[in-house]
């Protein structure tokens, strides 16, 4: 992680809004403060009510910059793969003579000629990607800055998503009193945090099961290749609890969470457990095989139309195998019954961030490294968009000792040292006792 500085990665996801607040020094990431909310006015990951939307993304937001002893301004927000389209493009400019160096602006030039496409009414550019840039001919620079040359081309990704999305994204955020650094695709910010450089490279499907919906994505030479988004997730698992025991939502959820298993032949029938039945003055006795069985269907059913898809564009075949993540990826037995479905080997992966080594913490934290990550080139690409990517270059920061503002391109967020002397009159063990108990209390709430 080339960039210094506190970065917030900001979660928006069906069940629940998690921010994550953290300090990013020599290429280390430090979480500082974490918040959580239950999700309210969103549908299958996308926001449907904004002003119900806002409370909860406002007091997610202030938890972490609570324990994280900042004020936050700036998030870094993911956007769900709903209907997320990938398609390659290409830009040309003419630089000048030969003796003109070729310059930021040139970049943001050329990347506005990539832009220069008449895109359906209803859609709009989440993310401008530079793959490679061409000098008169010669081809393969990743940063052309610098060089001389009359002729200048760029070949990029292109992400666009339904504006709606975008729209009421975006709007929550900033009705919530923030803005946005960077949006950023869910599945390419979870892809490139979790896989190595090598699984990157030869190529490897990430599913990413939430609690509204269920993503594949197939990365593969660096590249977001495709993505899937099945529309059902843990959400639909507890649903189904509730409705076959005849139980209330909460404690269908409860009973996943305590005894249940995704994989049906590892469960016992001789272990038991009571269930609370609306209507009935007495518990009934279910075992621990039930309640797998009636998970293992909902999941088989998500995995079954997440591998109908993968087959056709043939990223099963992808020597990385599938590597699974998201809140439900953490439900025991959910990675033996992928294999067995799939076919390929599968492995999960949790975060190694301490306290934080829950795979239901992976967006977030993805959102963080994302931003950490953006070389100089990524974000002035991104600053010609309709939507700009608001993080600084950070060749054009000025270096000033325990400032975070000189160094960070994505927060304009006090230092912690600064934050500590404006709040002198906080006890300093708060900073450094409540993270633990925080952690604890999060931990339950962030199944999906």
């Amino acid at each position: 992680m080339g960039n210094q500085g506190i970065y917030v990665g900001l979660d928006v996801g069906t069940t629940s809004i998690k921010a994550i607040a953290a300090e990013v020094t020599s290429g280390q990431m430090h979480v500082i403060g974490v918040g959580s909310q239950r999700s309210d006015g969103l549908s299958r990951g996308v926001i449907v009510d904004i002003d119900k939307a806002v409370s909860a993304i406002k007091a997610a937001v202030d938890q972490a910059a609570k324990k994280a002893n900042v004020q936050i301004d700036t998030v870094v927000a993911g956007v769900p793969a709903s209907r997320l389209q990938i398609e390659q493009v290409s830009g040309l400019i003419a630089v000048g003579d030969t003796s003109k160096e070729i310059t930021d602006a040139d970049v943001r030039n050329v990347a506005a000629t990539a832009l220069t496409r008449n895109l359906p009414p209803e859609r709009e550019v989440l993310s401008l990607i530079p793959d490679e840039f061409i000098v008169d001919g010669f081809d393969g620079i990743k940063d052309p800055r610098g060089m001389i040359g009359v002729r200048l081309e760029m070949k990029a990704l292109l992400l666009t998503v339904p504006k709606t999305v975008l729209h009421n994204l975006s709007r929550a955020i900033a009705k919530a009193g923030y803005e946005v650094a960077a949006f950023v695709a869910n599945p390419l910010a979870v892809g490139t945090y979790i896989l190595s450089d090598g699984e990157q490279d030869f190529g490897t499907v990430v599913l990413d099961l939430g609690g509204g919906q269920s993503t594949a994505s197939v990365i593969h030479d660096h590249k977001l290749k495709y993505t899937d988004e099945d529309p059902e997730g843990g959400e639909y698992v507890t649903k189904d609890i509730s409705v076959v025991l005849n139980t209330s939502f909460a404690d269908a959820e409860r009973l996943k969470r305590q005894y249940g298993n995704a994989d049906s032949l590892a469960a016992s029938e001789d272990n038991t457990f009571p269930v609370t039945v609306v209507g009935k003055n007495t518990q009934a006795m279910i075992s621990e095989k039930y309640l797998a069985e009636i998970i293992e269907a909902r999941f088989t059913q998500i995995f079954t139309r997440l591998d109908d898809s993968l087959k056709k564009t043939n990223g099963l075949d992808l020597p990385g195998g599938i590597v699974i993540t998201g809140g439900n990826a953490a439900l025991p037995g959910v990675t033996q019954l992928a294999q067995d479905i799939f076919g390929r080997d599968v492995k999960l992966f949790t975060p190694n961030e301490v306290g934080l080594r829950h795979p239901g913490f992976t967006q977030a934290l993805a959102l963080i490294h994302a931003a950490a990550t953006m070389t100089d080139v990524e974000i002035i690409v991104g600053s010609a968009l309709q939507t700009p990517i608001k993080l600084q270059p950070s060749s054009a920061a000025k270096p000033a000792p325990e400032t975070v503002t000189s160094q960070a391109p994505a927060q304009p967020v006090p230092s912690r040292k600064q934050a500590a002397a404006k709040h002198a009159a906080e006890p300093k063990k708060d900073e450094g006792e409540e993270k633990p108990s925080l952690i604890k209390r999060f931990l339950n709430t962030f199944f999906e």
